[in-house]
């Protein structure tokens, strides 16, 4: 059942291991780019399937923006297994980001600090490599977008992202939540988010498609009911829970925990799922939910799921577990659903909140 990448695990994974993760990340994509990475493409089973904003999923594990910034290599992606794959985040003049060096592994956490500043080639490369995709092309995507650095008005450039990239991209999401470049979250607050909502929905036209929020996990209970409530008064279509966290959970154990920037992986797992619960409530299950974060394991996902995902993300687990654990947690994810009695992803979806 399981399309196996022994080479990988043997060879590529370890030699990657030792480089810069930036540096190996460049080399992930250009091996992707050239068709390197085999696959079984994206896998389906009856029990994972699902439809949502009129888009059908074969699965509902995705891949998480911030791998593949320019949509450069969704194509080798989806042959990986993900039900869709969201790129970006997209600012709409290229950037180079923050200073190197910007990533690090701590590698006894599962976990990975970055600070990477949404480097980006811009709107225009972005929406040129996204033009590419085929008719026929399976799996769904998306476009994950923000905004530059320095700018006077940073609603503007959101709007911009939407206007640009809503003729090609299943999806959309307003990226308010990374904690790499100044003021961005800041966002998040009512005011500023309300009037950001308003635009954003305003800046669709024609077929409107489905517009999500990335949402952080540090929020305090103001900050979450005040986001909730915006994004039913607005009718935004999702929510993305959660982004990277500026917190340093206890125990730790990685040399590079002290470095600055927005933690990943295995030890945002607890908090982001949390952060997902309380959104699930908040909003009374009106709003599909994505849950991201510390998904490693067909368990994870399951996790997410009953506390009120309809679908999920995942990347930095994919770097620790080779892009082999995408389709092992999706054959898991099912058999996990079918072990606790659900006949479907739907029934699945806030569980344990009934």
């Amino acid at each position: 059942r399981l399309f196996t990448l022994s080479f990988y695990s043997s060879i590529t994974g370890p030699i990657l291991m030792r480089l810069n993760p930036e540096t190996a990340h460049g080399l992930a994509l250009k091996a992707l780019k050239l068709g390197f990475v085999p696959g079984p493409g994206p896998i389906s089973d009856a029990v994972l399937e699902s439809s949502l904003w009129g888009l059908k999923f074969p699965n509902p594990i995705g891949l998480a923006a911030g791998f593949d910034k320019n949509a450069q290599v969704y194509e080798g992606l989806f042959k990986l297994g993900f039900g869709f794959v969201e790129c970006g985040t997209v600012t709409p003049q290229p950037q180079p980001g923050n200073p190197r060096p910007r990533m690090f592994r701590l590698l006894e956490d599962g976990a990975l600090i970055n600070r990477l500043g949404f480097n980006n080639l811009g709107a225009e490369v972005f929406h040129r490599n996204f033009a590419k995709r085929r008719p026929s092309g399976v799996g769904v995507l998306g476009a994950n977008v923000g905004k530059n650095k320095v700018v006077d008005d940073p609603i503007a450039d959101y709007v911009t992202g939407i206007g640009t990239f809503q003729g090609l991209a299943d999806y959309l999401v307003i990226n308010i939540s990374s904690p790499n470049t100044p003021g961005l979250r800041d966002l998040q607050g009512r005011q500023q988010l309300g009037e950001l909502l308003e635009a954003a929905v305003n800046a669709r036209k024609g077929e409107k498609p489905p517009l999500l929020l990335k949402i952080a996990p540090d929020l305090d209970d103001e900050g979450k009911k005040d986001i909730a409530e915006l994004a039913l008064q607005w009718g935004i279509d999702g929510i993305i829970a959660t982004n990277t966290t500026i917190d340093r959970p206890d125990g730790l154990t990685g040399a590079a925990k002290g470095e600055t920037g927005g933690l990943s992986g295995r030890p945002l797992l607890g908090k982001s799922t949390g952060i997902l619960r309380d959104f699930y409530r908040l909003t009374g299950g009106k709003i599909p939910l994505i849950g991201v974060g510390g998904v490693a394991s067909g368990r994870d996902a399951y996790e997410k799921i009953i506390s009120g995902a309809s679908l999920v993300q995942l990347y930095t687990g994919m770097i620790f577990g080779g892009p082999q654990l995408v389709q092992k947690i999706i054959i898991d994810l099912a058999d996990i659903l079918r072990a606790e009695g659900f006949s479907s992803l739907s029934d699945a979806i806030g569980a344990e909140n009934r």
